[in-house]
């Protein structure tokens, strides 16, 4: 039995392989440059690209198991509906798909309603999996390093109606337990959907206070000016990507994107303990920050 990993260089496709390193799995690494790959022991990488049909193709061949996370791309969903339909093809009977949360509610943010239409795919065609559906990366926020420590802000535009952020290593182990699971199993297993979140309804008035905390010094909300984000991304985007990320904080502050108890419950369940706190993560990065 084999597990195929895509977005294996990325951020949570290294999450999800670590994890997998000591589940005794066979496990292949999707990647586009598999000479220079740096991948955990016991990853093999293997030359892909879910823009490259005839390379999935190559890809699949022998694999039981999928872990599918689409790259935030112009073409996303098409990537995403023909990786699907290769791995039909070629016979994998297990899939772990990295969706997000809210993905049926936020119809006008083009990457939530690109996942939420792949999960109506999966559903359609009847297909054996399990869909992750992740909140907001708390690591995402690392990013803020500069603004909170040279200026005591904290820059992130998410409003004042709450966002379960989730952190990155619940991510790679709820995936890696889901993939082991559907690997090992005898016959194809029904659809499982987790909702992926932190256990706190966060704001940016209520982190700012977390991170006031631990820094010893005032921290500010820079407060829910969504142009003026665009503008800054634009710097660091694409400006399709800078206008979706608007579009999704716009939602996070108009509607929010909180879990509820039953989704800590169930992810607490699979996972064999709570998920990780923001707090957590911010006393990590602020002692780490402090050693320099």
């Amino acid at each position: 039995m084999t597990i195929l990993v895509t977005g294996s260089t990325g951020t949570i496709g290294a999450q999800v392989l670590a994890n997998l390193q000591s589940s005794g799995s066979e496990v292949r690494a999707l990647t586009r440059s598999p000479d220079s790959a740096i991948l955990p022991k016991g990853a093999k990488a293997v030359r892909g690209d879910l823009a490259d049909v005839d390379s999935l193709r190559a890809a699949m061949a022998g694999v039981s198991t999928l872990f599918l996370l689409a790259p935030n791309v112009p073409d996303e969903l098409t990537q995403a509906m023909l990786a699907l339909t290769v791995a039909k093809d070629s016979g994998v009977t297990g899939i772990v798909y990295l969706s997000v949360m809210r993905g049926e509610a936020y119809a006008d943010v083009p990457h939530f309603a690109g996942k939420f239409t792949v999960e109506r795919m999966i559903a359609a065609l009847d297909l054996p999996a399990t869909i992750l559906r992740p909140a907001y990366f708390i690591q995402n926020d690392l990013r803020q390093k500069d603004a909170l420590l040279q200026a005591g802000v904290y820059g992130s535009p998410i409003g004042s109606l709450g966002v379960s952020m989730v952190d990155i290593r619940d991510i790679g182990e709820a995936a890696a337990i889901e993939l082991v699971r559907r690997d090992r199993s005898p016959a194809p297993l029904g659809r499982e959907i987790y909702e992926l979140a932190g256990p706190d309804a966060l704001t940016g008035e209520g982190i700012a206070a977390i991170w006031t905390g631990l820094l010893g010094r005032a921290v500010r909300y820079a407060g829910d000016d969504l142009g003026a984000m665009e503008q800054r991304m634009r710097g660091m985007l694409p400006a399709w990507h800078a206008l979706d990320m608007r579009l999704m904080f716009a939602r996070y502050q108009s509607d929010g994107a909180v879990a509820t108890a039953q989704d800590i419950a169930r992810l607490t369940a699979l996972l064999g303990h709570a998920p990780r706190s923001y707090k957590g993560f911010a006393a990590d990065a602020a002692l780490h920050w402090a050693k320099g």
